[in-house]
């Protein structure tokens, strides 16, 4: 579903991402796994169409996205669901405008229609009534299902996850995680989840990668994972630091 084939992306003198190939299957939940400052962001950005590599390939269900127009590109987008990190929904807006803004803003559905769409995908994520609210009157984990919920309206065949669980508390995390798992079940997708947190990604992910430097130093599932003999990844799990010495070691 996802190919990414020796991918580079710098920045002047930066490099960010120094030759990235992993393939994400369809039907699975895929982990991209990280610190802070790996190169994760830089990395999605790319696959979802809002950057474009130096060099190298990805294909979206067999169609190379490095090689189309914008207005190509914009098509392809639809496949996507995005679920941003900081949930991005507009506080001026009601939730039921928030979750239904794609049918409001690019089809001709009348607004009842919209409604119904909107109050089912709510129900879904477990927020029945709560339409005619605002995201200011909600908590961080309701906005995160709020969120979630915008993402899946559409039908897309592949969710991405920008760090769903940070900035809220432990028992909004699980309860975010729970319901990635159960949607992804019920929705048949491709889920792509780029986190730091390992032990929610873990929660999630048939496979992983593992991204230090702008490089994939791991790719696998989670038997591989066990079985690793590479320190940097070890050391993450571990919850160590990992200094300039050790990143260059393989």
């Amino acid at each position: 579903m996802i190919r990414i084939e020796n991918i580079y992306k710098s920045f002047g003198d930066k490099e960010v991402l120094g030759g990235v190939n992993f393939e994400v299957k369809k039907g699975e939940t895929f982990l991209i796994i990280g610190r802070s400052g790996a190169g994760k962001t830089v990395l999605l950005k790319n696959i979802i169409g809002l950057m474009k590599p130096d060099k190298g390939n990805i294909l979206i269900d067999g169609l190379n996205i490095t090689k189309l127009k914008k207005s190509e590109l914009e098509k392809v987008r639809l496949q996507f669901g995005l679920v941003f990190q900081s949930s991005a929904l507009f506080d001026f807006l009601t939730i039921e405008e928030n979750v239904g803004f794609f049918f409001y803003q690019h089809t001709n559905l009348g607004r009842e229609e919209i409604r119904q769409r909107v109050k089912k995908v709510l129900a879904l994520v477990g927020l029945e009534g709560i339409e005619s609210l605002h995201p200011y009157e909600l908590s961080g984990g309701m906005k995160k299902r709020v969120a979630i919920a915008r993402a899946i309206i559409y039908n897309p065949k592949i969710i991405i996850y920008d760090e769903p669980t940070t900035g809220i508390d432990p028992i909004a995390v699980d309860k975010v995680a729970s319901l990635i798992e159960d949607l992804h079940s019920q929705l048949s997708v491709t889920s792509l989840v780029v986190t730091h947190d390992l032990e929610v990604g873990l929660k999630l992910a048939d496979r992983l990668a593992f991204i230090l430097g702008g490089k994939i130093i791991f790719e696998g599932n989670q038997e591989d994972l066990k079985n690793t003999y590479d320190r940097r990844v070890i050391q993450f799990m571990k919850g160590s630091s990992l200094g300039p010495i050790k990143e260059m070691e393989v």
